[in-house]
């Protein structure tokens, strides 16, 4: 394996950059820093399409931070030189959090400003002078109108996860901030999908930009262990009590399709005396950090969240993640499925699926081109939502075309269901590591 040197220094990055990459004990670039750092170091503007967990936010960190280190200026009152817009706060506290590891040695400035908190302390943050600004579009546009900062100074202009962040309905912050940046910078828009929404806004966003893509949209992560547990809606909330009962289940999040279910859902494990949190958009941002901190520090072994509040989210040794409710859209089952299985550690995704959902798992296995694989020796299986047509079983099934093919059996009724839902995380090295989860 490549040493530190040899992996990031191979990629002309500076000497502080580089020492504060050894600081963090990372041995080797990602396949999209490896990739996309030498194009953006030379200024070209990029359409990287990955997915979160894979490194992406170093690939744009580490170049951004060397432009603006070897062109240093001080500072000017309310005019940042690089602008990274993304779509929750959760992320943009993770990229401010990675931009201030990278950059330790820089002695660069930054701001991070999003809803949910009072205002204040980010316009006084901006007043002192800032070289970054990372922001969610709806608070930045708020302070932009109150003139608390300006952006004709700007030479990087980063969209992060622009799928989710069209999802959401940003499309028109995004175009109105985009209007208010020079013409002439350096460009990057990242994306864990390239629906025609977002290639259509990059003709207009890039310039001749190069394109990165380390995973296949919509692909799923070998070390991932899908299942799917089919269910009467009424029963969903007892079988998630029972496979919690597992203690091989170290740390899990749930995914809930609203707000309220995601509440209700915490409300119920409390009653059976398992600790569990929510995270979603009707909670207060110190609430949600909260909730992420007590999830982080092992305080509580389950985090309920909604797609939306989840985005971006990195939490280290999640080895289950559990679909309560099967999203509609086969891409953020990926995006869920993704949150486990992270810098090298196996996991598992278990899907509850009722009969209403059934189509939703239909289209996801065709996304993922494989079936996801049942058990059905819980004591809450519905055989009559299981046997329903265009549907079977298997460890290895795959999909491909309109047939589905099945080259595995059943689990036997003597197979225990700890070989389903346990998935130990392992033992992590205390040697050098990738930048995987940067």
């Amino acid at each position: 394996m490549e040493s530190t040197t040899k992996g990031f220094e191979a990629l002309n990055l500076s000497e502080q950059i580089c020492r504060a990459i050894r600081g963090e004990k990372y041995d080797s670039p990602t396949p999209i820093q490896h990739q996309a750092i030498p194009h953006l170091l030379e200024g070209r503007d990029l359409l990287g399409c990955a997915q979160t967990g894979t490194g992406k936010t170093a690939a744009f960190a580490l170049p951004i931070l060397q432009r603006l280190s070897e062109g240093r200026k001080n500072p000017g009152s309310k005019g940042p030189r690089a602008l990274i817009l993304t779509p929750t706060r959760e992320l943009a506290a993770q990229i401010s959090d990675s931009f201030r590891v990278y950059g330790k040695h820089l002695n660069l400035k930054q701001a991070v400003i999003y809803g949910g908190v009072s205002p204040k302390p980010q316009i006084n943050s901006l007043r002192r002078g800032v070289d970054i600004l990372i922001a969610t579009p709806g608070r930045m546009i708020d302070l932009y109108q109150q003139r608390c900062f300006r952006l004709d100074q700007i030479e990087v202009f980063v969209l992060d996860e622009a799928d989710r962040m069209l999802d959401m309905g940003f499309l028109p912050d995004i175009k109105k901030i985009y209007a208010m940046t020079p013409d002439i910078r350096q460009s990057m828009l990242f994306s864990a999908t390239l629906p025609d929404d977002i290639l259509r806004l990059t003709k207009h966003f890039l310039k001749d930009p190069v394109k990165v893509s380390v995973t296949p949209p919509a692909s799923t992560v070998d070390r991932i262990d899908q299942r799917v547990l089919f269910v009467d809606r009424e029963n969903k909330g007892a079988l998630l009590e029972s496979v919690l009962q597992n203690n091989d289940i170290y740390r899990a999040l749930v995914f809930s399709r609203t707000k309220h279910g995601a509440n209700r859902i915490v409300k119920n494990l409390g009653k059976a005396k398992i600790k569990a949190d929510s995270i979603h958009g009707n909670k207060s941002q110190a609430a949600r950090m909260e909730a992420l901190k007590k999830f982080r520090s092992g305080k509580v072994r389950v985090l309920v969240a909604t797609d939306i509040a989840s985005r971006g989210l990195d939490v280290e040794g999640i080895t289950h993640v559990i679909n309560y409710e099967l999203p509609n859209e086969a891409d953020s089952y990926v995006h869920r499925v993704g949150r486990t299985a992270r810098a090298g550690t196996s996991g598992v995704a278990l899907s509850f699926c009722d009969a209403g959902e059934k189509s939703y798992l239909h289209n996801i296995e065709r996304t993922i081109k494989r079936l996801v694989t049942v058990i059905n020796d819980h004591p809450y299986h519905s055989e009559s939502i299981a046997s329903k047509p265009k549907r079977s079983s298997g460890s290895n099934g795959k999909f491909s075309g309109r047939r589905y093919s099945n080259s595995g059996a059943k689990p036997g009724k003597n197979q225990t269901r700890r070989k389903y839902f346990s998935a130990k995380p392992r033992k992590r090295s205390r040697g050098p590591r990738s930048a995987v989860s940067a």
